[in-house]
């Protein structure tokens, strides 16, 4: 890989520009991905959610819980539960509790191996050492700046 900038002007280029050009990049390619397979992303977060969930998940807990990823909105989390109901994914209590069907484990199963594939793709050659303090570099960024994430 060939890099943008030698190292002494790679430390003057703005984060706010390649942050986001991070994060595009990898949001195309994992929503193109899971695409691919015929799943949103929101769609994915509801069937990780649901599950990888250690006992029942309620729809309100789910939709309050994903509303905030990548600004999605309250709206769109429940328009994205409704569909993944209407596909036969998971179903929906008359309490509002949310389960999983065996297509939707057989698709959560499909998606779940994709994001490993991706997450080896996003990674290579990338140490968990340099993750680590890239992570924490974004983080202390983001709380210089006033920011707010999830875990805030």
């Amino acid at each position: 890989m060939e890099y943008s900038h030698n190292d002494a002007e790679l430390i003057q280029q703005p984060i706010g520009y390649w942050s986001w050009a991070a994060f595009k990049a990898v949001v195309t390619r994992t929503r193109t991905a899971l695409a691919g397979i015929g799943l949103t992303q929101p769609q994915w977060w509801v069937l990780a959610q649901v599950a990888r969930a250690d006992g029942v998940r309620s729809r309100r807990a789910v939709s309050h819980l994903l509303r905030d990823y990548l600004d999605t909105g309250s709206e769109t989390m429940e328009w994205e539960i409704d569909r993944t109901i209407a596909h036969g994914w998971i179903t929906e209590s008359p309490e509002g509790n949310l389960g999983i069907t065996v297509e939707g484990r057989a698709l959560y199963d499909k998606a779940a191996a994709l994001q490993d594939e991706l997450w080896a793709e996003r990674h290579a050659g990338i140490s968990d050492a340099e993750y680590l303090t890239t992570l924490k570099v974004l983080q202390r960024f983001i709380h210089n700046t006033g920011g707010r994430a999830w875990h805030h």
